[in-house]
């Protein structure tokens, strides 16, 4: 069979099982983009992102046996992108130590400071974060994770978690602050 563009999930599934590399060629960039945005949360950077995103759709070409064709593709692979991704931050977390974080004050983050950035801005600005940060706050801001369950898929201390989001919280609202002078200052 010939692969194409066109070629429906169902053709490209069929032909990555039997090995043929323009039908994951194809499936591959289908997915590319939408699965690039879910690594690129909680990396560093985009070269780190693509690194992830490559593992993860390793493991989607050794593991289409195992999809049942119940819901869709695309969910399918990004549940296996998010998994790979907080594998590999759980291995890029340095400090799991548990510590007293319940001192760090919840900060809001103005509204119309948010309203003028882009969102490739905003993603830009959390992912000047520090890793675990970084994390957590995606986790919780972006995906909607309780800090339990955070705690859970990155081995920390759910205080821990805590911490993290409020300092993620902080450092973004003193970026948004300067880009809101920096706006001011340019009109």
């Amino acid at each position: 069979m010939q692969y194409s563009k066109t070629s429906t999930d169902r053709e490209l599934i069929e032909g990555c099982k039997a090995q043929h590399r323009l039908a994951q060629k194809y499936l591959y960039q289908r997915y590319y983009g939408r699965m690039l945005g879910i690594s690129m949360r909680y990396t560093h950077n985009e070269s780190e992102a693509i690194d992830v995103l490559n593992r993860a759709f390793l493991k989607v070409f050794h593991s289409l046996d195992q999809y049942e064709d119940q819901g869709s593709l695309s969910g399918w692979i990004a549940r296996i992108v998010f998994n790979t991704t907080i594998d590999y931050v759980r291995q890029q977390v340095k400090y799991r130590q548990v510590m007293d974080f319940t001192t760090v004050r919840d900060s809001s983050i103005e509204a119309e400071a948010i309203q003028q950035l882009y969102a490739e801005d905003l993603y830009r600005y959390i992912q000047q974060l520090p890793a675990t940060t970084r994390t957590v706050f995606s986790l919780y801001v972006i995906d909607g994770y309780k800090h339990r369950e955070i705690a859970e898929m990155l081995e920390i201390n759910e205080n821990t978690s805590k911490w993290h989001l409020a300092k993620g919280k902080q450092q973004l609202q003193k970026v948004l602050q300067n880009h809101k002078r920096s706006i001011t200052y340019e009109q």
